[in-house]
């Protein structure tokens, strides 16, 4: 029944309860019978037995043990009761899954990483199966489950994540040092030209390339910031070739590697989550670059496909997008490949042999699958497909190409850094508005009651995120509503993942800024607030 960690077949356990049901007559799936009860409890795994109305027939002592039920208070409850998993896709396709047992699937898998809520209180992590049992003429008369619990061995892979993440981290560095040097070479080299020059237009062209060179410092951080993003799988509608370049010329950066990209514009979404396909990326691409010492090109291609059932297993009938990465470095021999899969087996002198394992991990997550072929000597390929999603992706990008426009009003600017709050006065103040700055969250607080009072009050504020030692926007929101619930508040911060920002209006703020910013998308956020 259980070997390398995975649920074992179920059919042959409903073969046991032939000898012990009689078709004639409606008794319990599981007899007063000390021996066969004596084997259920032998097996590594939880099983629990229920008849055909989904009430609970027998538990094994493994079964006990993560349900926190005793059989005495389990036999005759609904299963739903002894064994409730919350994580389902929903309610109705939980029922819908356990109707489809009974009415004779063969084998249903949990899908991964079910939760479920123990007698206890206690969040544990399972993955099992089911079967319908049958009598000896072949009429289902309930089913079994069979599980395991995976709650530390899940843990323990959130932390090869973590680990596998600090190790790409660490061969990022070089790379993204080189490129933040050019970066501040080209900003240095502008300013210093833009001091010297006489004429107008060379002094604005100096600042153009300047500005470039930072929308270049910009990108990286983001990405940087993207890298390192930590914490639950939170699936949105992608875009696969956007994050496939951003991931592929972020990981090239200062390597001796280029790209070459064949990456169709009617490519379908897909329904996952950013970050962890951002670092299964990256994986590969790490590996194809270590497989190229000397140099060379990957090629990154994409393509929409149509899968028949059982075309490549384990993946279902369906539309899925294939994501393939080649690399012309040394391949890997035969006896190494059926094994590149697996926790910490490596090749590499320094390497941990976690990259491949996490990518397997998390395009299986993902309902996915990856593969790889290779030769010694030619190169090596992987193929990733991800399931493609129905939904369109929503474009939430705001419009800031277009020339910053005047405005009026009263502006409030929260931020503890002096050169910002100098910045943002001038610039405001530049498209016509009148700003005052401070630098914590109680100077708002006595700024905005006071302008209230006086009949003068101001049309917005911005704030930022985090004050050291003081009360940033997430504490001062909640005073500013209290005294005005119509305040017209953006929250400002460095930190584009933080949830507050993501979803600023469940926070009360009406709008949001990012660090760095620029006056197109300040007079963009401060008009928006104010009119809208």
């Amino acid at each position: 029944m259980e070997g390398n960690g995975k649920i074992g077949n179920l059919t042959a356990f409903s073969g046991l309860f032939m000898e012990e049901t009689n078709n004639n007559v409606d008794i319990p799936l599981i007899a007063e019978n000390e021996v066969l009860r004596s084997i259920l409890n032998s097996v590594g795994n939880a099983l629990i037995m229920t008849n055909i109305n989904g009430n609970v027939e027998m538990i094994n002592r493994q079964a006990e043990e993560i349900t926190g039920w005793e059989p005495q208070d389990a036999i005759g409850k609904n299963l739903k009761n002894v064994l409730p998993l919350t994580n389902w896709i929903s309610q109705e396709s939980l029922d819908q899954d356990i109707e489809k047992i009974i009415n004779g699937d063969t084998l249903f898998e949990f899908p991964d990483h079910t939760i479920m809520i123990d007698r206890n209180g206690k969040t544990r992590i399972l993955n099992g199966n089911a079967v319908p049992i049958r009598n000896r003429d072949s009429q289902i008369i309930g089913m079994v489950l069979c599980f395991q619990d995976i709650t530390e061995k899940f843990g323990k892979e959130e932390e090869i994540i973590k680990m596998q993440k600090y190790e790409s981290l660490g061969l990022l560095a070089g790379g993204v040092a080189h490129d933040f040097n050019n970066i501040l070479t080209a900003i240095l080299g502008n300013v210093s030209l833009a001091k010297i020059e006489s004429h107008p237009k060379d002094i604005l062209d100096r600042l153009t390339e300047t500005e470039k060179a930072l929308n270049r410092a910009k990108y990286l951080t983001q990405q940087l910031l993207n890298f390192s993003k930590e914490g639950l799988t939170v699936k949105e509608i992608i875009s696969v070739s956007e994050l496939i370049k951003e991931s592929v010329n972020f990981m090239l950066s200062g390597s001796n590697v280029k790209c070459q990209f064949d990456l169709p514009n009617n490519l379908w979404m897909i329904e996952a989550d950013g970050n962890q396909i951002n670092q299964v990326i990256t994986n590969l691409v790490i590996n194809a670059i270590q497989a190229m010492p000397e140099g060379g090109i990957i090629n990154v291609n994409t393509r929409n496909i149509n899968l028949k059932n059982g075309e490549i297993p384990p993946l279902g009938e369906g539309n899925y997008v294939k994501i393939s990465i080649q690399d012309h470095g040394n391949g890997i021999n035969k006896e190494n490949l059926q094994r590149i899969f697996d926790p910490y087996f490596t090749t590499k002198k320094d390497g941990t042999g976690l990259g491949l394992t996490v990518s397997f991990s998390v395009i299986k997550s993902h309902n996915g699958h990856i593969t790889v072929d290779s030769q010694p000597g030619v190169g090596t390929i992987f193929h990733i497909y991800l399931p493609a999603s129905q939904k369109r992706l929503v474009d939430d990008k705001k419009e800031t190409d277009n020339q910053p426009i005047r405005g009026k009003g009263r502006i409030l600017v929260l931020d503890d850094d002096s050169i910002i709050r100098e910045l943002v006065f001038i610039m405001l103040g530049n498209f016509g508005y009148d700003v005052t700055t401070v630098a914590d969250g109680i100077e708002v607080i006595d700024k905005y009651k006071t302008a209230m009072t006086s009949g003068c009050p101001f049309d917005a504020v911005i704030m930022d995120l985090t004050i050291p030692g003081g009360m940033g926007a997430k504490e001062t929101i909640g005073i500013l509503k209290d005294l005005d619930p119509k305040v017209k508040a953006v929250i400002s911060s460095g930190y584009s993942n933080d949830p507050i920002v993501n979803e600023y209006s469940d926070h009360g703020f009406k709008g949001a800024i990012i660090k760095p910013y620029g006056l197109k998308e300040l007079i963009f956020v401060i008009n928006s607030v104010i009119v809208g």
